[in-house]
């Protein structure tokens, strides 16, 4: 009998993103009242090793694709692959990791098997038999425990909102290959390239997030070059402001964030947007500079683990959710924390 709770591994280039072993530490514990195992699908090309990784990190069985067709994620065959094994062995569930592919396949796999998905799932729980998902709605305002009525259920589940399991090198478990469901002239889709939008640290997958806001473009005492006008003048404060978030950053081994108003403003590039509709995130740690916390950032943030606000304004809403807090002007109070923090964790 096939395990009831599937796990899809999200990688690239041979390479699991490390949400997926997450996803299998929220699996993990549905099988605990659910009973059954973990089973693990693996997909791409040059992937063979992964299998082995997902026992390693809980996987009680894995099926595993690898073919030339997968080596480029492409919706069409990845999702004729995982549907059609869905469609045969019946699992209850089938969790994702919120990630852009995870994101594409489950829509795809769920109008395939004529099914729903829970997206974005920060708390799983079982009751009377059926998966009750924990997610946050209307930009994080409210939270909503949900349930699947069809099968499978199919939920991606937040990145760090549930823990990754400790691999054991000493676990085993059954590893069964399997074959593409599509030859590569029946894929529309065609990869021509990848381009590396920006470095750093990744928000999606960092333990430590510094955000700057509007806030970082006000600090008049800079002497700027001469012959700015008001619009250049304000920009050229703002990254002199986004430098101080991204020396703090790079102390903190963190990623950079920023608000919409900033991206909206011209002060960062959207990727590194948190907020309603930039990157939603879950940090053990989000410091927020010169950022008033208007509901639309704090869908984006809300569920970090400890948030470490710093404003001049007293009554800005992000202190609300702030467990500390530090009333002032960043460009007093960063540069000498971030040397104090230098000094500290280099010595």
């Amino acid at each position: 009998m096939a395990d009831k709770v599937w796990v899809y591994i999200d990688q690239f280039k041979g390479e699991a993103i490390h949400s997926s072993w997450e996803a299998i530490g929220a699996a993990r514990t549905l099988t605990e009242q659910l009973g059954g195992g973990v089973t693990a699908v693996v997909a791409g090309a040059n992937v063979q090793d992964l299998g082995q990784e997902a026992i390693r990190y809980g996987a009680d069985q894995v099926y595993i694709c690898d073919d030339d067709t997968l080596e480029e994620f492409r919706a069409e065959p990845y999702a004729s692959l995982l549907s059609g094994l869905a469609g045969e062995q019946k699992p209850e569930v089938i969790l994702f990791p919120t990630t852009s592919r995870g994101r594409e396949l489950a829509a795809v796999v769920a109008v395939d098997l004529q099914t729903g998905v829970l997206p974005d799932v920060t708390a799983l729980e079982v009751q009377d038999g059926n998966i009750v998902a924990t997610r946050p709605v209307y930009g994080g305002k409210l939270i909503s425990k949900a349930v699947c009525s069809a099968r499978p259920q199919l939920i991606t589940v937040r990145v760090r909102a549930f823990p990754a399991s400790e691999p054991d090198p000493s676990r085993t478990g059954n590893i069964e290959t399997v074959s593409a469901v599509m030859a590569e002239n029946d894929i529309v889709t065609k990869v021509s390239g990848y381009a590396e939008s920006s470095g750093g640290v990744s928000l999606n997958d960092a333990a430590v997030i510094v955000s700057g806001g509007r806030g970082v473009s006000n600090n008049p005492s800079l002497t700027p070059p001469a012959g700015m006008d008001e619009s250049q003048l304000e920009i050229w404060r703002a990254k002199q402001g986004f430098k101080l978030i991204g020396d703090l950053a790079e102390v903190l081994g963190a990623a950079v964030g920023a608000s919409r108003a900033a991206v909206d403003a011209g002060y960062i590039p959207y990727e590194h947007q948190v907020g309603q509709t930039g990157k939603v995130v879950s940090p053990d740690l989000y410091i927020a500079c010169g950022i008033s916390g208007a509901i639309q950032h704090q869908a984006g943030m809300r569920t970090s683990k400890v948030i470490v606000a710093v404003n001049k304004d007293p009554e800005a809403p992000i202190f609300k959710m702030a467990r500390f807090g530090v009333v002032g002007d960043l460009f007093d109070i960063l540069p000498p924390l971030t040397e104090s923090l230098r000094s500290k964790l280099s010595a």
